[in-house]
């Protein structure tokens, strides 16, 4: 059907505006009916006289004053109420009706697990890099869609990948319990000759749908490996599911299951503060671009901010916005936290008043890792439901990225990473489906009109 293809909440929100303008057009009914039974009392009062008033002929008297006043004021009332509620839909409508061009760039291919997360490096050469279940990660040409390289270190899930600031190393935490920091050396163009991608066979596809039968290729089989890390970190009692550097890359923070959060020391790999206080598992971490702060999310609920400015005292402050699991709280340049979680939100904070969110966005689906693009300040959406979405920080939906059977995700998309400095692609998601995409997102029009 037609209107299936509406978003549920512009769907909801047209139902309602048609049902209050329906509402009106009862009311109008049932006072015309009235004003009918106050005209056939008057001539029954008239009879006598031989006189009588048709329902057309209201000109004379103070019938005539009360019905035109009556008419006046539901026509004016019915004006309103029209012009308001036109004016809902066609803000709705260019709430969500996008006029931005999100392209499809480049497929990346190899892993045989789905892939967790994603990141892009900030120093030259600009890869792609993936962490996956299938116990590795891997780094890509972006232009090509190549693997340039694989860590293979991990004897578990690899559940994040993030890079250095200033140097050519990767931080990977994994279900092994472990955070693994190692060096890469990578050059573009790829240096020859490279691998062929081979297409994978029956057996080794393990798609749910029909359509996903004739999935993209497994390889490549033939990639330079990396077996051993430059250091470990290991406190953890369980899986760790995220890690990031600090400002400067001089330290880092894991976030695990067992309920904390750690920080460590990159030279010595020693642990420096353990970060306690959530009441279940860890979902995620993120630090700030340029301060001494991290957020850390929980399966509790809550993400808590944790200040290490102050290098004598650290401070925490625990934040209660959502009903569910937090997926993900990130920092933005200026002063916001984006929040996401399964119960179906994002909300937007202030770090400088964080006691309720400046913006809040409601989806259909439960939303994973989350990013926001630091030029644009364009927040990117993960969802269960295999869709993309994009949205501006206050709230506004910009746009959602085209999916078919042939185009997009075909499972769960698992996280989102902007690139500010990749000519070829500005987005990068990954998911379940075992491939991460590259997306050139252009939407000029809509933020001229900000």
């Amino acid at each position: 059907m037609e209107d299936s293809k509406l978003p549920m909440s512009l769907r909801s929100n047209l139902l309602d505006l048609f049902g209050q303008i329906e509402r009106e057009f009862e009311n109008l009914y049932i006072e015309n009916l009235e004003l009918r039974r106050e005209i056939d009392t008057l001539n029954e009062r008239l009879a006598a006289e031989g006189q009588t008033i048709d329902g057309g002929d209201l000109s004379k008297g103070p019938l005539k004053a009360k019905a035109s006043h009556s008419t006046s004021q539901l026509s004016q009332k019915l004006k309103t109420t029209y012009k308001a509620s036109t004016s809902k839909i066609v803000s709705s409508f260019k709430a969500t009706t996008s006029r931005a061009v999100c392209q499809l760039v480049k497929e990346y291919v190899g892993h045989r697990d789905g892939i967790w997360d994603l990141s892009v490096t900030r120093t030259q050469p600009i890869i792609l890099g993936t962490a996956s279940a299938d116990h590795n990660a891997m780094l890509w040409s972006i232009e090509t869609g190549k693997c340039l390289l694989k860590y293979v270190g991990h004897a578990g899930s690899v559940n994040s990948i993030k890079f250095h600031p200033t140097e050519q190393m990767a931080l990977t935490a994994s279900g092994d319990q472990t955070a693994h920091i190692w060096r890469f050396m990578v050059q573009l163009p790829a240096p020859q000759p490279v691998a062929d991608i081979t297409a994978p066979s029956e057996d080794d596809v393990d798609f749910s749908d029909k359509d996903e039968a004739d999935a993209d290729a497994e390889g490549p089989n033939e990639c330079p490996s990396i077996r051993v890390p430059s250091s470990t970190l290991k406190s953890h009692q369980g899986v760790v599911i995220a890690a990031d550097w600090l400002v400067g890359g001089k330290q880092a923070v894991t976030a695990s299951w067992d309920r904390a959060a750690n920080l460590y020391d990159v030279e010595t790999s020693e642990l420096v503060h353990s970060l306690t206080g959530h009441d279940q598992e860890l979902t995620h971490c993120c630090t700030h671009p340029t301060q001494r702060l991290v957020v850390t999310s929980s399966r509790d609920t809550t993400f808590r901010l944790w200040d290490f400015r102050d290098p004598s005292i650290h401070s925490v402050n625990v934040f209660q916005g959502h009903t569910d699991t937090v997926t993900s709280a990130v920092f933005t340049v200026g002063d916001n936290v984006v929040s996401g979680s399964d119960d179906r939100t994002v909300k937007v904070w202030d770090l400088k008043n964080m006691r309720s969110p400046i913006a809040t966005i409601r989806t259909d689906s439960a939303v994973n890792r989350i990013s926001v693009s630091v030029s644009q300040r364009i927040i990117a959406l993960p969802h269960d439901n295999r869709q993309v979405r994009l949205f501006d920080m206050s709230g506004v939906r910009l746009a959602r990225l085209p999916r078919s059977n042939r185009q997009g995700h075909r499972r769960m998309v698992c996280c989102s990473a902007w690139s500010e400095d990749s000519p070829t692609c500005n987005l990068f998601t990954c998911g379940f489906d075992r491939q991460a995409i590259g997306w050139n997102i252009n939407i000029p029009a809509l933020l001229q009109e900000k």
